[in-house]
C-alpha cells in the first residue's frame, strides 16, 4: 500500500476523463482536448478565475452521464452503443441526416423483421426517444457532479450541454442566453474536437460556422474563429503534451488538492458512472466494495489498508466503460470475439488508473480481480503468489456479487447456492483464506447460518 501523495483535482479528473471518452466512443483525450479549447475561449472572453474554474470542470466532466443511456441505445437501435455514439456526434440534427443515420445504424446485425420494427418505432417516436436519451444522460451527469462536490454552475453546465442556441436542442429546449454560458462553450468545444479529429482543422472550423445561430451562440463562434486561425492553435491542441498543458490552465487561485475524503467521493462518483452503464450492474461496485471490506476486516487489515482497498473495489470495473452494452447485456453465451472484448475491460481499468499518481499502485490490484490461482484467469494469466492478497479479496467479492445479483442470462442465486458454487473453486481459482473470511462475515451479519 503506497504512502499518501498529494494530487491535484485537475490531474485526477483529467486522467479519469479518459474513461468517459471510452464509453462515448471518442478518441482518447477527447474531454482533455475539449477542455484545452475551452480554456482558450475563456482567455479570449476574459472570464474571471471563478468562471474559468467552473468552465474547466464542466469541460472535463461534461460526459459524466454518458454511460446512463448506453443500455437504452442498444435496446432501441439494436446496435453497439459506442459506435452509435461516435457517429451520432457528427450529425447536425437536420431531418435528412437524421433519417440517413437511423437507416444506416439501426439493427444492422439483427434479423430483417427485428430491424424493420425497430426502424418504424424510431420513426414514429423519434423526438420522444431522443429527448429521453439526452435527458437521462444530462440529468445523471449533473447529479454525479454534485456528489463529487461541484456546485450548480458546473452541474447546470453539464445538464444543459445539448441545448441549442435556436431552442431546438434537448432536453428543455432552452434558447439563446437562457442556456448557461458554460454549456454553450462546452458544446462548441465538443463539436470542434469531434470534427477536427475525424476530418482535420478546416472541417471543424467549417462545421462551427455552418451551425452558427442554430446550435451555437454567434458571438462564441466569432471568438472561436478568431483564436483558431493559424496552425499554432491546432498544433498545440493535438500535441503529445496537451494533457500536461491543461493542468497549467487550472486557475491558480482555485487549485484544489484532493485529500483522502475527497478522493473517496470521486472514486464513488466514477463507480456510479460505471454501474450506470448496464441495468444488471446497478450497485455492483458498491456491493463489491462492501464485501471486500468485510473480508479485509476479518483478515485483520488496518483501517488505512481497508480504505485503500475500498478505492480499488469502487474502480475495479472502470474499464467496462470501454465495452459495448451489446456484450455486457447479452442474454446468451458470448462468442469468441465478444468474450475477448469483455476480457479487455481489465486491461482498460489498469491503463486508466495507472495514469493517476494516487491510484497507480492500486491499478494492478483492481485489474487482477479476474485472475485465478491456477493461472486460467485474465488479463495476464497470473497464478499463485503472483496474485496479491487484495486482488484475491476482490475476486471473491466480485464473484459473490455476480452470483447473487440478476444477470442478463439468469436470475440472482440464493446466498447458499452461490457459496456452494464458489466452494468448488476454492484452491484452484479462489483463495481459501478470502473465501473463509467471506463466510465468517456473512455469518456475523446473519446472512449465512453458522
Amino acid at each position: 500500500m503506497p504512502a499518501n501523495t498529494e494530487i491535484r483535482l485537475a490531474e485526477l479528473l483529467g486522467a479519469l476523463s479518459h474513461a468517459l471518452d471510452l464509453t462515448e466512443g471518442q478518441t482518447a483525450g477527447h474531454c482533455v482536448r475539449s477542455c484545452w479549447i475551452g480554456m482558450q475561449m475563456a482567455s479570449a472572453l476574459k472570464l474571471d478565475e471563478k468562471q474559468s474554474w467552473d468552465l474547466y470542470y464542466t469541460l472535463l466532466l461534461k460526459d459524466l452521464g454518458c454511460s446512463s443511456n448506453a443500455a437504452r441505445i442498444c435496446e432501441l437501435y439494436l446496435v453497439d452503443d459506442r459506435s452509435f455514439k461516435t457517429d451520432f456526434k457528427r450529425i447536425d440534427g437536420s431531418l435528412p441526416q437524421a433519417l440517413r443515420f437511423v437507416l444506416s445504424h439501426t439493427g444492422l446485425k439483427s434479423g430483417l423483421a427485428e430491424r424493420f420494427r425497430a426502424i418504424i418505432h424510431i420513426f414514429q417516436n423519434g423526438g420522444e426517444i431522443s429527448n429521453e436519451l439526452i435527458a437521462t444522460r444530462c440529468q445523471r451527469g449533473a447529479d454525479i457532479a454534485r456528489k463529487m462536490r461541484f456546485g450548480e454552475n458546473v452541474a447546470n453546465g453539464i445538464s444543459s450541454l445539448d441545448e441549442h442556441w435556436d431552442g431546438r436542442g434537448k432536453p428543455q429546449q432552452l434558447a439563446g442566453l437562457e442556456i448557461p454560458l458554460f454549456s454553450r462553450i462546452a458544446l462548441l468545444c465538443q463539436v470542434v474536437d469531434v470534427f477536427q479529429m475525424a476530418d482535420g482543422p478546416e472541417a471543424a472550423r467549417k462545421e462551427i460556422e455552418n451551425r452558427k445561430g442554430t446550435w451555437f451562440d454567434p458571438e462564441l463562434v466569432a471568438v472561436f474563429d478568431r483564436i483558431s486561425k493559424g496552425s499554432l492553435f491546432w498544433d498545440s491542441l493535438n500535441g503529445a503534451d496537451v494533457q500536461e498543458l491543461i493542468y497549467e490552465f487550472e486557475p491558480a487561485q482555485h487549485i484544489t488538492i484532493v485529500d483522502d475524503d475527497y478522493l473517496d467521493d470521486i472514486a464513488a462518483g466514477f463507480a456510479e458512472v460505471v454501474d450506470s452503464k448496464s441495468p444488471f450492474t446497478s450497485g455492483h461496485s458498491n456491493r463489491v466494495t462492501l464485501y471486500s471490506d468485510l473480508i479485509a476486516e476479518d483478515l485483520g487489515f488496518s483501517l488505512e489498508r481497508r480504505r485503500w482497498l475500498k478505492r480499488a473495489a469502487l474502480l475495479h470495473d472502470i474499464g467496462k466503460l470501454g465495452v459495448s452494452n451489446t456484450v455486457l447485456d447479452k442474454s446468451s453465451k458470448l462468442d469468441a470475439e465478444e468474450w475477448a472484448q469483455m476480457q479487455r475491460h481489465a486491461e482498460y481499468s489498469e491503463k486508466i488508473l495507472s495514469q493517476i499518481s494516487a491510484f497507480k499502485d492500486l491499478a494492478p490490484i483492481a485489474s487482477a480481480h479476474h485472475e485465478k490461482l491456477n493461472g486460467s484467469g485474465y488479463p495476464k494469466g497470473l497464478k499463485g503468489e503472483e496474485i496479491k492478497i487484495e486482488s484475491r479479496i476482490l475476486a471473491v467479492a466480485d464473484i459473490f456479487d455476480a452470483l447473487t445479483a440478476d444477470r442478463p442470462y439468469r436470475k440472482a442465486m440464493s446466498v447458499d447456492k452461490a457459496l456452494a458454487i464458489m466452494a468448488e473453486d476454492v484452491g484452484t481459482a479462489l483463495d481459501k483464506r478470502c473465501f473463509t473470511a467471506l463466510l465468517n462475515s456473512l455469518q456475523k451479519t446473519g446472512l449465512q447460518a453458522a
